[in-house]
Protein backbone atom coordinates (compact mmCIF):
# COMPACT_ATOMS: atom_id res chain seq x y z
CA UNK A 1 0.00 0.00 0.00
CA UNK A 2 2.89 2.37 0.71
CA UNK A 3 3.97 2.05 -2.93
CA UNK A 4 0.49 3.08 -4.09
CA UNK A 5 0.52 6.12 -1.79
CA UNK A 6 3.97 7.12 -3.08
CA UNK A 7 2.79 6.68 -6.67
CA UNK A 8 -0.24 8.89 -6.02
CA UNK A 9 1.87 11.58 -4.36
CA UNK A 10 4.45 11.55 -7.17
CA UNK A 11 1.72 11.75 -9.82
CA UNK A 12 0.06 14.67 -8.05
CA UNK A 13 3.38 16.51 -7.59
CA UNK A 14 4.16 15.96 -11.27
CA UNK A 15 0.73 17.29 -12.18
CA UNK A 16 1.30 20.37 -9.99
CA UNK A 17 4.72 21.01 -11.51
CA UNK A 18 3.50 20.66 -15.08
CA UNK A 19 0.15 22.43 -14.83
CA UNK A 20 1.16 25.69 -13.16
CA UNK A 21 -2.44 26.33 -12.10
CA UNK A 22 -3.30 26.65 -8.42
CA UNK A 23 -7.01 27.38 -8.39
CA UNK A 24 -9.02 25.31 -5.88
CA UNK A 25 -11.07 23.52 -8.54
CA UNK A 26 -8.02 22.64 -10.62
CA UNK A 27 -6.08 21.44 -7.55
CA UNK A 28 -9.02 19.18 -6.73
CA UNK A 29 -9.25 17.87 -10.29
CA UNK A 30 -5.50 17.22 -10.35
CA UNK A 31 -5.74 15.25 -7.11
CA UNK A 32 -8.71 13.35 -8.50
CA UNK A 33 -6.83 12.45 -11.68
CA UNK A 34 -3.77 11.28 -9.68
CA UNK A 35 -6.06 9.20 -7.48
CA UNK A 36 -7.82 7.71 -10.50
CA UNK A 37 -4.50 6.81 -12.16
CA UNK A 38 -3.32 5.18 -8.92
CA UNK A 39 -6.54 3.17 -8.57
CA UNK A 40 -6.23 2.00 -12.18
CA UNK A 41 -2.60 0.98 -11.55
CA UNK A 42 -3.71 -0.94 -8.42
CA UNK A 43 -6.48 -2.73 -10.34
CA UNK A 44 -3.98 -3.67 -13.05
CA UNK A 45 -1.74 -5.05 -10.27
CA UNK A 46 1.32 -3.14 -11.48
CA UNK A 47 2.07 -1.32 -8.22
CA UNK A 48 4.82 -3.15 -6.35
CA UNK A 49 8.42 -2.62 -5.24
CA UNK A 50 9.51 -2.56 -8.91
CA UNK A 51 7.07 0.24 -9.79
CA UNK A 52 8.82 2.68 -7.52
CA UNK A 53 12.31 1.15 -7.18
CA UNK A 54 14.42 4.26 -6.84
CA UNK A 55 13.07 6.53 -4.15
CA UNK A 56 12.80 10.20 -5.03
CA UNK A 57 15.48 11.65 -2.80
CA UNK A 58 18.17 14.27 -2.96
CA UNK A 59 20.41 11.48 -4.24
CA UNK A 60 18.46 11.29 -7.48
CA UNK A 61 18.43 15.08 -7.86
CA UNK A 62 22.16 15.18 -7.17
CA UNK A 63 22.78 12.42 -9.71
CA UNK A 64 20.75 14.21 -12.39
CA UNK A 65 22.74 17.39 -11.80
CA UNK A 66 26.02 15.49 -12.02
CA UNK A 67 24.86 13.65 -15.16
CA UNK A 68 23.84 16.94 -16.84
CA UNK A 69 27.32 18.30 -16.11
CA UNK A 70 28.93 15.16 -17.58
CA UNK A 71 26.76 15.44 -20.70
CA UNK A 72 27.69 19.11 -21.18
CA UNK A 73 31.40 18.44 -20.59
CA UNK A 74 31.38 15.49 -22.99
CA UNK A 75 29.58 17.57 -25.63
CA UNK A 76 32.43 20.08 -25.57
CA UNK A 77 35.03 17.30 -25.72
CA UNK A 78 33.35 15.65 -28.71
CA UNK A 79 32.97 19.02 -30.48
CA UNK A 80 36.68 19.72 -29.88
CA UNK A 81 37.60 16.34 -31.36
CA UNK A 82 35.37 16.84 -34.41
CA UNK A 83 36.64 20.36 -35.08
CA UNK A 84 40.29 19.34 -34.70
CA UNK A 85 42.06 19.13 -38.08
CA UNK A 86 43.73 15.82 -37.17
CA UNK A 87 40.45 14.28 -35.84
CA UNK A 88 42.16 12.53 -32.90
CA UNK A 89 39.78 9.61 -32.42
CA UNK A 90 40.77 6.16 -31.29
CA UNK A 91 37.55 4.13 -31.03
CA UNK A 92 37.59 1.37 -28.50
CA UNK A 93 35.13 -1.20 -27.17
CA UNK A 94 35.45 -1.98 -23.46
CA UNK A 95 33.55 -4.12 -20.99
CA UNK A 96 32.72 -2.73 -17.57
CA UNK A 97 31.26 -4.45 -14.53
CA UNK A 98 28.14 -2.88 -13.09
CA UNK A 99 27.59 -2.97 -9.33
CA UNK A 100 23.87 -2.15 -9.32
CA UNK A 101 21.53 -4.47 -7.40
CA UNK A 102 18.36 -4.07 -9.48
CA UNK A 103 17.53 -4.27 -13.16
CA UNK A 104 16.34 -0.65 -13.14
CA UNK A 105 19.73 0.34 -11.69
CA UNK A 106 21.56 -1.53 -14.46
CA UNK A 107 19.40 0.08 -17.13
CA UNK A 108 19.90 3.51 -15.56
CA UNK A 109 23.67 3.00 -15.66
CA UNK A 110 23.66 1.76 -19.26
CA UNK A 111 21.40 4.61 -20.39
CA UNK A 112 23.55 7.16 -18.55
CA UNK A 113 26.58 5.89 -20.47
CA UNK A 114 24.69 6.26 -23.76
CA UNK A 115 23.45 9.76 -22.87
CA UNK A 116 27.02 10.93 -22.42
CA UNK A 117 28.41 11.95 -25.84
CA UNK A 118 31.35 9.89 -27.00
CA UNK A 119 30.06 6.65 -25.44
CA UNK A 120 27.37 4.15 -26.38
CA UNK A 121 26.24 1.10 -24.42
CA UNK A 122 26.23 -1.72 -26.96
CA UNK A 123 25.21 -4.70 -24.87
CA UNK A 124 24.05 -5.47 -21.35
CA UNK A 125 24.74 -9.06 -20.32
CA UNK A 126 24.14 -9.85 -16.67
CA UNK A 127 26.26 -7.36 -14.75
CA UNK A 128 28.59 -6.55 -17.67
CA UNK A 129 28.06 -3.65 -20.05
CA UNK A 130 29.84 -3.48 -23.39
CA UNK A 131 30.63 0.15 -24.23
CA UNK A 132 31.90 1.78 -27.42
CA UNK A 133 34.03 4.82 -26.64
CA UNK A 134 35.19 7.47 -29.11
CA UNK A 135 38.66 7.80 -27.58
CA UNK A 136 41.00 5.92 -25.23
CA UNK A 137 40.56 8.71 -22.67
CA UNK A 138 36.78 8.34 -22.65
CA UNK A 139 37.11 4.54 -22.36
CA UNK A 140 39.37 5.06 -19.34
CA UNK A 141 36.80 7.31 -17.69
CA UNK A 142 34.10 4.68 -18.14
CA UNK A 143 36.37 1.99 -16.74
CA UNK A 144 37.30 4.19 -13.76
CA UNK A 145 33.74 3.63 -12.54
CA UNK A 146 32.70 7.02 -11.21
CA UNK A 147 29.32 6.83 -12.96
CA UNK A 148 28.84 3.25 -11.71
CA UNK A 149 29.46 4.36 -8.12
CA UNK A 150 27.08 7.30 -8.44
CA UNK A 151 24.26 5.19 -9.88
CA UNK A 152 24.80 2.57 -7.15
CA UNK A 153 24.75 5.32 -4.53
CA UNK A 154 21.53 6.72 -5.93
CA UNK A 155 20.02 3.23 -5.96
CA UNK A 156 20.87 2.70 -2.27
CA UNK A 157 19.74 6.16 -1.15
CA UNK A 158 17.13 6.07 1.63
Amino acid sequence: MKHAIRLGVVLYCLWLALSGYYLALLLFLGALSALLATVIALRMEIVDHETYPVRVTWGIVSYWGWLMWQIARSNFDVARIILSPSLPISPKVVRVKASQRTKIGLVTYANSITLTPGTVSIDLDGDTIEVHALTEEVAGEVQAGQMDRRVSGMERAP
